[in-house]
C-alpha cells in the first residue's frame, strides 16, 4: 500500500485515537525519522475548530506540558494538524494499574495538572478536564504530564452579559463536569479546577458516586449526575478513602466549588495543599509513579 504523506514529509502510520473534531494517527517525520502525532479532519467540515486548536497550542507554546505544533494546513481532502507525539493517557495508565492509583501518584499528578491549568488559564478556559486529555511524555519527557485536545477551549470574558447567562447547552464530559456547567451557567476558571478535583478523586476511589446512574436519555442522565454531585460535599466525597483520610482533597473540592464567576483561583494555595500532604507522608519527588513500578517489575520478570 502506498504511503500517505503530508506535505511530502509526514507519513501517516496508524490510528491511535479520536479527539475533538478529528481522528488522530501516529506518524513519522521523514526528514529526521522522529515520531509525530497527526490529527486529520475532513475538509467538508468547518476548519475553524482545528485551526483555533492549532492557534491555542501555539499561544501556549514554550511551557512545560504543552505539545509542540510542527505544521497545520490543508492536504488533499483533509485539514491536518501535526504535533509532538506523546505517550499513554492517564486513563490508559489507570487501567494498566488496575484502576486505582496510590496517594503518591495522585499527588504527583495533581501538582503538575494544577500548573498546566494555571498556564492555560492565562489564555483560555479549557472546559473538558478528564483523564483522556492528560498524556505522559515519551523518552526524556516520560515523567512530564501534558495536556491535549483544545477543541472546547475558549477565551474567558468577564463582560457583564456573561455573568447572567443561564440555560447554556452542556459542554464537556458529564462524569467530570462542574456543577455550574450542569446548571447551564457560563463557566469560569473555577470550573476547570472543580473538574480536576473529580478526576483526582476518580483515581483515588476507582470510580465516582454518580457513575452507573441509569436514565433513558442523556439529558435525564446529566440531571441525575448533577443532583448527585450537589448532594455530596467535599468531605462526603472523600469519606472512607484509603489508606488515610483525603482531607486536602475535600478542601480542594469545597474551595473550587465556592469560586464564583470571574473569581481568580489561588493556584498556589491549591498546590500547597497537596505539596504539604506529599511532604508529611515522606514521599520523594523522584518521578516514580505507579506505572513506573509496574513496568519495572514486568521488565524484570517479577510479579507486581
Amino acid at each position: 500500500m502506498k504511503d500517505i504523506l503530508i506535505q511530502g514529509r509526514y507519513r501517516v502510520d496508524r490510528k491511535v485515537g479520536k479527539g475533538g473534531f478529528g481522528v488522530v494517527y501516529s506518524g513519522t517525520d521523514l526528514y529526521n525519522d522522529n515520531e509525530v502525532a497527526i490529527k486529520l479532519m475532513e475538509s467538508r467540515n468547518d476548519p475553524r475548530e482545528l485551526e483555533e486548536e492549532a492557534g491555542t497550542y501555539r499561544a501556549l507554546a514554550g511551557k512545560v506540558g504543552i505539545p509542540q505544533v510542527y505544521w497545520f494546513g490543508e492536504e488533499g481532502s483533509f485539514y491536518v494538524l501535526v504535533l509532538e507525539l506523546l505517550g499513554p493517557s492517564l486513563e490508559d495508565l489507570f487501567n494498566y494499574c488496575g484502576r486505582r492509583f496510590s496517594l503518591k501518584t495522585i499527588l504527583l499528578i495533581a501538582d503538575q495538572a494544577i500548573s498546566r491549568i494555571e498556564h492555560i488559564h492565562g489564555h483560555v478556559l479549557y472546559r473538558d478536564i478528564k483523564p483522556d486529555n492528560f498524556l505522559m511524555g515519551i523518552g526524556k519527557q516520560g515523567n512530564i504530564l501534558y495536556i491535549i485536545d483544545f477543541g472546547l477551549a475558549r477565551e474567558f470574558s468577564d463582560d457583564e452579559q456573561y455573568r447572567g447567562y443561564q440555560g447554556l447547552p452542556f459542554g464537556g464530559t458529564t462524569r467530570y463536569a462542574s456543577i455550574k456547567n450542569h446548571e447551564g451557567l457560563e463557566q469560569s476558571w473555577g470550573d476547570d479546577l472543580e473538574s480536576l478535583g473529580y478526576m483526582l478523586l476518580y483515581f483515588a476511589r476507582g470510580s465516582l458516586p454518580w457513575q452507573g446512574l441509569k436514565a433513558e436519555i442523556d439529558d435525564e442522565k446529566r440531571e441525575l449526575v448533577k443532583q448527585k454531585k450537589m448532594t455530596l460535599s467535599g468531605e462526603e466525597l472523600c469519606r472512607d478513602l484509603l489508606p488515610t483520610e483525603f482531607t486536602e482533597f475535600a478542601k480542594y473540592i469545597d474551595y473550587t466549588r465556592s469560586l464564583r464567576f470571574g473569581d481568580k483561583p489561588d493556584y498556589g494555595y491549591l498546590r500547597t495543599l497537596f505539596r504539604n500532604r506529599f511532604q508529611s507522608e515522606g514521599f520523594k519527588y523522584d518521578n516514580v509513579f505507579d506505572w513506573t513500578i509496574k513496568r519495572y517489575h514486568e521488565t524484570n520478570g517479577e510479579i507486581s
